[in-house]
């Protein structure tokens, strides 16, 4: 498979496709002049300004996109070679973190963490841009119940099939970094089949959920407070992340 280019003088867009590359760990080639462009580069990303500078088919205009992300996803998208794929299978393991991976046609072409369950039907969103499919289908490990079920009425409105599957064996080697075993049990989540989600389903909070949510709020605030249970309870239904929460709380100290 080729690889990506990155050439652009704007040294502001540059160093911040430089930093998202890195932090997703895809291969890329530094372009300094474009005098013999290395056959191995396939898509170069760049800027809008400077697309005619480039005599190659294949280009991605970063600043034309809403994030670096989505321009990424498309160059990548580019380099395949693929327009359709037959099958896509999107795998969400649920949990505070949720790791997200995504599978056509048999093949891995994305896994990632997201900073919260709130942020996975925006990257789904994207990711059914990026990658078309004439199948589409979302599986979410059975862990993480409540957050878990915020995650799927979240996606029912993109009116895709969801399944919940048994993540029981999924989980990677704990000696390896949360963010890498969530993304490597979202694959392994992606390949499996489950029972299909047919409507909405409950947020039920639990006692033992709450004190999790406030001993969370007493970390991020370096133990200066602890959120009440009301609001853990909001944090738990997803009406505000734990995030604001703190923040929110720390205005009235």
């Amino acid at each position: 498979m080729k690889t990506l280019g990155v050439y652009t003088k704007d040294f502001s867009l540059y160093h911040d496709i430089i930093k998202v590359l890195k932090k997703r760990k895809v291969a890329y080639v530094s372009l300094s002049i474009l005098d013999n462009i290395p056959r191995r580069i396939g898509v170069i990303l760049t800027s809008q300004k400077e697309i005619k500078e480039i005599p190659l088919n294949k280009i991605v205009a970063v600043d034309a996109y809403d994030s670096i992300d989505y321009a990424i996803d498309l160059a990548v998208q580019k380099l395949t070679g693929k327009e359709l794929y037959s099958n896509i299978f999107i795998g969400i393991d649920p949990g505070e973190r949720p790791g997200i991976a995504i599978v056509g046609d048999d093949i891995l072409l994305q896994k990632m963490q997201v900073e919260g369950p709130e942020n996975v039907a925006p990257e789904i969103k994207r990711f059914l841009k990026v990658y078309p499919s004439k199948d589409t289908c979302i599986r979410i490990g059975h862990g993480s119940m409540i957050t878990r079920n915020r995650i799927i009425n979240s996606l029912i409105p993109l009116e895709i099939p969801i399944e919940i599957v048994d993540e029981t064996r999924t989980t990677s080697s704990q000696q390896k970094r949360r963010c890498v075993r969530d993304g490597e049990a979202a694959a392994a989540i992606a390949l499996l089949s489950g029972g299909r989600v047919q409507t909405t389903l409950p947020i039920k909070t639990s006692r033992g959920a709450i004190k999790n949510v406030q001993k969370r709020s007493r970390q991020l605030s370096e133990g200066r407070f602890t959120i009440s249970e009301n609001t853990a309870v909001k944090v738990l239904k997803g009406e505000i992340s734990l995030r604001e929460a703190v923040e929110k709380e720390k205005s009235r100290h």
